[in-house]
């Protein structure tokens, strides 16, 4: 069985206590120290409110760490929950609602890629969204990838084996055109080449 490695950082001592005896009552999960933080897979923060410590504390670890975090709070706003996904954040656990199992669950779908909301923040998120398609993205030209449809169909035909001469006759678009548009693309979103852009496309869904 593989034991996942968590850190812990709570606002007070008897939070603190709680969440640690509910970790290591699990024979999956490895409690760390402070001084092994970097080792951690998952960071559990548990606080009252987010208030501005507690977000500066997640910018420095996601900057210094890029851990994902499980945040255990009495409230959260719509605007909080934006600024805690920003911060690596992908659970968010009610304090008056934390067992042991339910913050075993939430620390394993973090190590695992995953994340665990209460539904009424998912419905805030899917609103923020809907928000940043019709005020951002549509006037722009993008959609929720992050990419204009030209740079979508010139990726779908790039997975599809076709060269950039080839591309221009079936868009209708000149060579330097084509070449433009693989250049904007791998330049806005970091990737090496073709290959790793169309890979990329494939992997997020885009293509």
């Amino acid at each position: 069985m593989e034991q996942i490695r968590v850190a812990l950082q709570a606002s007070d001592p008897l939070s603190h206590a709680g969440l640690a005896s509910y970790l290591q009552s699990r024979p999956d999960l490895i409690l760390v120290r402070s001084a092994e933080r970097a080792d951690a897979k998952v960071l559990v923060v548990s606080c009252d409110r987010l208030t501005s410590e507690v977000v500066a504390m997640l910018r420095r670890s996601a900057a210094e760490f890029s851990t994902p975090v499980v945040l255990v709070t009495g409230e959260i706003t719509e605007n909080e929950l934006l600024t805690a996904v920003e911060c690596r954040v992908v659970a968010i656990l009610p304090r008056a609602a934390v067992t042991a199992d339910r913050l075993a669950h939430s620390v394993l779908a973090a190590a695992n890629g995953g994340g665990v909301m209460p539904p009424n923040l998912v419905g805030e998120l899917l609103k923020h969204i809907e928000r940043l398609q019709r005020d951002v993205l549509t006037p722009n030209g993008l959609n929720a990838s992050g990419l204009t449809p030209r740079e979508i169909d010139v990726l779908r035909l790039m997975a599809d084996g076709l060269d950039t001469n080839e591309i221009a006759g079936e868009l209708c678009y000149s060579e330097r055109t084509v070449k433009n548009v693989i250049y904007g693309v791998t330049h806005r979103l970091k990737l090496r080449n073709r290959s790793h852009a169309v890979a990329y496309a494939l992997r997020a869904g885009m293509i």
